[in-house]
């Protein structure tokens, strides 16, 4: 419902200040501007965006698909077992939903979003078995939901893919900092729902979070003593060698166990056209949403207001062009693709705006789309503080995203 009032509202501006334009200023190509923006913004979401991406995603579903039949997903949940049974502390130690959770972050991590939701609906489900209160959300679910809202990505797939589809000359050199924001992001998640539930934070969860923040503070560290060519050296070569050796460690791991690794690929692959043609529409609709929105001049004007207000209290305002994509985020995947694209086009993919946009995409993930999603599939009512919770972790991604596109690309 949120979504298709700010659907209509890109339009009602749009005409609104082409009017205004029109009456005050005698701009009489406004109209056709603004028409002509809907065709060009619909081909290019179709012929320039979502045809290209279809092999990306062909690509990346089956590899995930030799990643899950090598048994990384096992391990992945033999290791985060413990954890996992501290964060969840109403759930059985051997509940199978801790399984289905951890195949559904899998997927998110590896930047696979649709993917990721129908792993995320079966554990809902599952964790909806174990809720005595059917109509009000359980600690657990909070915690899942919050985890999700939060976006963490170590893969950020369609990203890249997008960078790459719109001639970036290094597509992956926002790995590393994207890295850094979801995790920032989503440690905040947990840490906001262990406070609020009043989880034990024992030694060994407090050994896994502090480890975590170690090592992302010792990272940040070490890139902010480096030159500018060296950070965009170790951006470049560690993006890409950690892409390298999850793609090996996926194809050994499988041909280890003997699985016939071309056939899985073939078999996750199938998907991967059915995955792009599904996203098609939202991305056709939200591109020429936002495409009448900038021909009209209304984004300019909101972003002239807000380097404005940011200005007056001595702030750099560079970063606030990129504000739409982060704006967008907590209630539309789509509409913040969409979003991300449309800047990068702008802007030039490999401008500070064009990269920051990348970041605030995979910073966080649409809170109240899953929130509506997840709860809505098992008749979840009551959220009680979910909301908030993701609302609080997409800020925290937001500020981060923020300090690191400054830090790697200013």
């Amino acid at each position: 419902m949120v979504l298709n009032y700010i659907w209509i509202s890109f339009f009602v501006a749009a005409f609104v200040v082409a009017i205004i334009r029109f009456a005050l200023t005698g701009d009489v190509d406004i109209f056709k501007t603004v028409i002509d923006s809907t065709f060009s913004s619909s081909k290019s979401a179709v012929m320039d965006i979502a045809l290209p991406l279809t092999g990306v995603m062909v690509l990346w579903l089956g590899l995930m698909n030799i990643g899950e039949r090598a048994g990384a997903v096992n391990f992945l949940a033999r290791f985060v077992g413990p954890f996992f049974q501290r964060l969840f502390p109403e759930l059985p130690r051997k509940s199978p939903v801790f399984g289905q959770m951890l195949m559904n972050f899998s997927a998110n991590m590896l930047g696979l979003d649709n993917a990721a939701t129908p792993l995320g609906l079966k554990a809902m489900q599952g964790l909806q078995d174990e809720n005595p209160q059917k109509d009000t959300a359980s600690n657990a679910q909070i915690m899942f939901l919050a985890i999700n809202t939060s976006g963490l990505t170590i893969i950020p797939v369609s990203i890249l893919a997008q960078r790459a589809i719109l001639g970036a000359a290094n597509p992956t050199d926002i790995f590393i900092p994207v890295l850094i924001a979801t995790t920032i992001s989503t440690l905040t998640a947990i840490i906001t729902v262990a406070l609020w539930q009043r989880i034990n934070l024992d030694k060994t969860l407090m050994l896994w979070i502090g480890g975590i923040l170690v090592a992302i503070g010792a990272l940040t560290w070490w890139i902010g003593s480096l030159e500018k060519e060296q950070i965009e050296i170790v951006s470049k070569v560690g993006s890409n060698m950690l892409l390298i050796l999850i793609i090996g460690t996926f194809i050994v791991g499988a041909a280890f166990k003997k699985v016939n690794v071309y056939e899985a690929f073939i078999d996750g692959a199938k998907n991967g056209f059915e995955v792009t043609v599904k996203i098609i529409p939202y991305l056709v609709g939200m591109l020429v949403g936002i495409a009448v929105f900038r021909a009209s001049g209304a984004m300019d004007y909101i972003i002239a207001g807000l380097a404005w207000l940011f200005g007056t209290v001595g702030l750099d305002t560079d970063f606030v062009a990129a504000l739409p994509t982060a704006l967008m985020k907590p209630l539309s995947g789509s509409g913040a693709k969409a979003m991300m694209v449309e800047a990068m086009q702008h802007y030039g993919t490999d401008s500070f705006v064009g990269r920051l946009s990348c970041l605030f995409q995979g910073a966080a993930d649409t809170t109240f789309y899953i929130i509506a999603l997840y709860f809505g599939s098992v008749g979840i009512r009551k959220t009680r503080y979910a909301v908030t919770a993701g609302l609080i972790a997409d800020l925290s991604g937001i500020i981060a995203a923020i300090a690191l596109a400054y830090l790697f690309f200013a």
